[in-house]
């Protein structure tokens, strides 16, 4: 099968598109390296994406994408994104990388893939809202521009299907942690200040707030069930995710056990925006997918801090 995947430099994209790879799929990836946090550690992502036979192309969504790729498709699973709850991001930024970017993508898929089997829409469990505990039948109340915009990528993508243009599900995902995590994301931060010995922003509060923490390997294997159940999907919103909850506190205890030392903590204002608890309702995962999270939570903190150790120290 031909896969689009993109996104596919960064976090969880780059583990998609090589565990397709390594399925035997060919596997195409799409990146614009945008300065959103620095390119050379993308840099490595695609160095491991290209070893294991992806085909990259370097590109924006927003550009005109058939002067850039002549291949047809049979999955695509969209990833990229403006993504987090930064207050440096505007607005006009999330609006064109998660809203028109979309849609360009979309455009293209159906003028030059018409036997697509599937579109993945990747989504975030930030389209619930503060709290992000609910099924996928609940009223999106999203309380950030990147909940906002992420949501109405959601719609865009599931009105092709509704109106018949092609076959489309978004996945909605929930707190993923593993290797190649974003720089600014909780773990790779915390990981960084421990080893650097510097110290640790914490927002007011955070400690407390409780998440669907899930190992980037069970999300990858979840999101690719859905090959050959493209008629069981179609339509679908799902969520992935665990559905075990820790505290931010927690994490930060497990963090410091693996690699034997404490945190400098220091705690900064609270970040408007943030979602206060997660809870990853898989009923309809288990149910249509036969979805099941295996890693436990110490266990990919400990990958993490592996793969951090390995690259960067």
């Amino acid at each position: 099968m031909k896969i689009l995947v993109t996104g596919a430099a960064g976090f969880i994209g780059s583990h998609t598109a090589e565990f397709f790879a390594s399925q035997e799929h060919e596997v195409f990836g799409i990146d614009n390296f945008s300065e959103y946090y620095d390119p050379a550690l993308k840099q490595l992502n695609l160095e491991d994406i290209k070893k294991a036979g992806v085909t990259f192309i370097e590109a924006d969504l927003n550009d005109d994408l058939a002067s850039k790729i002549s291949t047809t498709f049979d999955y695509v699973f969209h990833f990229a994104a403006q993504p987090g709850i930064s207050a440096t991001t505007s607005l006009d930024e999330y609006v064109q990388n998660n809203i028109f970017a979309t849609q360009n993508l979309l455009d293209f898929i159906k003028q030059n893939s018409p036997n697509l089997k599937l579109f993945v829409n990747i989504a975030t469990s930030s389209i619930y809202g503060k709290e992000a505990t609910l099924p996928e039948t609940a009223l999106p109340k999203p309380i950030s521009y990147y909940g906002t915009t992420k949501l109405a990528a959601e719609q865009l993508v599931l009105g092709e299907q509704r109106t018949g243009k092609l076959k489309a599900c978004s996945l909605r995902l929930y707190s993923v942690y593993g290797p190649r995590e974003r720089p600014e994301k909780l773990y790779t931060k915390l990981i960084k200040s421990i080893y650097d010995q510097t110290a640790f922003p914490l927002f007011e509060g955070s400690e407390k707030h409780s998440r669907s923490f899930t190992y980037v390997g069970d999300i990858v294997k979840g999101m690719a069930t859905v090959i050959g159940k493209e008629d069981v999907v179609n339509g679908e919103i799902i969520n992935i995710g665990s559905d075990v909850e820790y505290t931010t506190q927690q994490g930060i205890e497990l963090i410091e056990k693996i690699i034997g030392l404490k945190a400098k903590i220091e705690v900064t204002p609270p970040r408007p925006g943030d979602q206060l608890r997660t809870t990853a309702l898989i009923k309809k995962a288990r149910k249509l997918l036969d979805y099941e999270p295996e890693t436990s939570f110490e266990a990919g903190l400990e990958k993490q801090v592996d793969w951090y150790r390995k690259k960067f120290l």
